[in-house]
This record gives C-alpha cells, structure tokens and sequence, in this order.
C-alpha cells in the first residue's frame, strides 16, 4: 500500500486510552478499509479491479439489435446521425442512448374486442396497438363506424429528427391523426347507404390520401406500408334497408334469369321446329325430284324408242310374234287366234281348251 495512503490513516486513528479488547474509551474504533486487503497486491490490480467495478456499475455501452436504431443524446442533444446494430460505447452521465424500433408496426382501428393474434408478443417488438374504430358522420349526419388496419414503419436514417421534433409519441401525431383526418374527408362524402357500394372507391381514396399527407411531411418520418379498409359498420336500420333493398334486387334478378331461361327455351323449340320442317321440306323436295327426274328418263327413254320405230322393224315384230303363235298352236290346236293387220293393235289368242278362257296380250319386244 503506499505510504501516503498509510499515513493518512494512522493520522485519522483516534488517540487515547484502549480496554482490553481493544476498543477506545471514548468512542468507537476507525479502522481502515484498506489493511483487510491482501499484503502486497500491486497497483495495476488494484486499478483494473476498479475500473471493471466502474464498468459494471455504469454500464457505459449499449448494443442495438437488428430492427433497431440508436439514438445518442449528449447533455440533451440529439446526435443527428442514428446508432445502426452492433456495440456502442458512450460516457456515463453526459450521455445516454435510445433504442428506437424501426420494424414494420400496425395499428388497428376496430372495436372488436378479441385479442388479435400476435398480442402477447407486445413486450418484444412493441410494434402492435389497438384503436377503437373510427365513427364517422355521413352526409346526413349518420354516425358510421370505420374498421382500419394501417401497416408503417419509423424511417432509420430521420429517425434522430423525428424522434427529436415529435417526441415518443409520433406515432399518434403522425399515424393516428392523419388516418381519422382522411377517413372523416372521405367518407363524410357519402350516404350511409352509398358505402357499401362505394367500398373499392373509398378504400383507394384513403390509401391515397393517407400516404400523400404522410410523404408530404418534412424528411419523410414514417414509410407507410398500407391503410387498408377492413369493415364499415352501419346503423342497424340502414343496415336493415340495405339488406332489404338487396333482397327485392335478388328478386328481380332471379325472375329476369328465368325470363330469360324460358325465352331460351322457347327459341331453342322454335330452332328444333324450323329444323325439322326444313328437313321434312327437303325430304319431300327430294322425293319430288326424284318422280321428276325418273318422269324426264322415262319420257326421254319413250321418245327414243318411238323415233327408233319404223315400218321394217315393226313388221319384223309381227313376224316373231306370229312365229310364237304357231309355235302356240302346234302346242294347243284349240287356241283361238285373232289377227289384226297392219300389227297395230296386238294379235289376241285365247286358249278354249281349259275350264276358263284366259287372254293375253302379246305385245312387240
């Protein structure tokens, strides 16, 4: 131990008296701290051991995980530059360092009151908050409850600034009143009974706007991800007409559509009708063709016959078939046989010798 160290507390020991255990008859005994300490430890221990004790006590480094920014603030300045991951170092007392989230965060407007899934992780990323749903009046003073989920995130190179100008609770300057700002604009244009078809419209409406007023703002504080429209709530007696106007709509959709089924039934029974008599009409169309033509071959096959006719060739028939009624007679001497000159009328033979007369005519080949 040094001597100084030595003889300053020598001079601090009280003088006087001792009893037997060692004790100083007027008051209490100093000793000092240091004479328990083991003889002979150098110095630089001594140093180190109070420099790690120092470190230890004041903890003068942070570590700034992934998903986060720090934030280095001397005597009350915000450094502008952020903190990004990893091991930081600062003076104890002078300065401090806040460890800013800048994950992807959402905010839901709703007045549902299940827990919504992911609840129990508020602790770690604290990046979760629940609103009651935004009401809303609509053009005729109706109050209307809109259902939101809005997804953004804190900028990691303004964050220093934002944090600085808008303090911790820029999420509720930034986020939450620029979303009930819009939504109020936007849907007070509309009637109660005009949102629900109006859903689409309003939601890009919204989105739009949300976002213009959120990049306009200096440095761009926040990046938002998405403002999406999840639910409108009516009053139950609108909600009630509307139900009831859609079911007089369904109505008459349904009698349209078997209107129109039955009309299609009809033409398609007017289509097999005209088909059909168009095959009759073709079917008798042929059929009269045919007589026709079989008529034209016959009278044409008639006409070459009569032109191929002569005198000759006729008398030449009737030699043939006089030389079959001889051969008749020979066969039949009872036959009767009557000729006619010229061979224009056929020759006639009738055979007496059975129990009928039969008669034929022969006529030329």
């Amino acid at each position: 131990m040094p001597a100084d160290m030595n003889d300053y507390f020598k001079k601090k020991k009280p003088s006087g008296n001792t009893n037997k255990s060692g004790g100083s008859g007027g008051g209490k005994n100093f000793e000092n701290p240091l004479n328990n300490m083991p003889k002979g430890l150098p110095t630089w221990a001594i140093v180190i051991g109070a420099i790690a004790l120092a470190l230890f006590l004041l903890k003068p480094f942070t570590i700034i995980n992934s998903g986060e920014v720090g934030i280095k603030v001397t005597t009350g300045k915000f450094q502008s530059e952020p903190l990004h991951p990893g091991l930081h170092f600062f003076i104890p007392v002078l300065q401090k360092v806040i460890p800013v989230n800048t994950r992807v965060r959402l905010i839901t407007y709703t007045n549902d009151a299940s827990p919504a899934l992911g609840d129990r992780y508020k602790g770690f990323e604290g990046g979760l908050r629940k609103n009651k749903a935004i009401p809303v009046l609509d053009r005729r003073g109706l109050t209307v409850n809109i259902d939101l989920a809005v997804q953004y995130s804190l900028k990691a190179e303004s964050a220093p600034a934002t944090i600085a100008k808008w303090g911790s609770s820029w999420e509720e300057k930034i986020i939450n009143s620029k979303v009930r700002e819009v939504v109020r604009d936007v849907v007070g244009k509309y009637t109660a009974e005009q949102l629900p078809e109006m859903r689409n419209e309003i939601a890009a409406a919204i989105q739009t706007k949300v976002t213009q007023k959120v990049d306009a703002l200096k440095n761009q504080p926040v990046i938002l991800s998405s403002v999406e429209l999840r639910n409108i709530v009516l009053p139950p007696k609108i909600k009630g007409k509307i139900e009831e106007v859609q079911a007089a709509k369904q109505d008459v959709t349904i009698a349209e559509q078997e209107k129109e089924k039955a009309k299609q039934h009809a033409q398609k029974a007017a289509e097999i009708a005209r088909g059909e008599a168009e095959r009759n009409r073709i079917e008798a169309q042929g059929e009269a063709d045919k007589i026709r033509i079989e008529a034209e071959e016959q009278a044409k096959a008639n006409t070459l016959i009569s032109h191929s006719l002569t005198r000759e060739l006729l008398e030449l028939e009737q030699i043939k078939t006089q030389a079959k009624f001889n051969d008749a007679l020979r066969v039949n001497k009872d036959a009767q046989i009557f000729l006619t000159p010229g061979g224009a009328v056929p020759n006639i033979w009738v055979d007496a010798k059975g129990k009928g007369q039969k008669a034929a005519t022969v006529t030329a080949e």
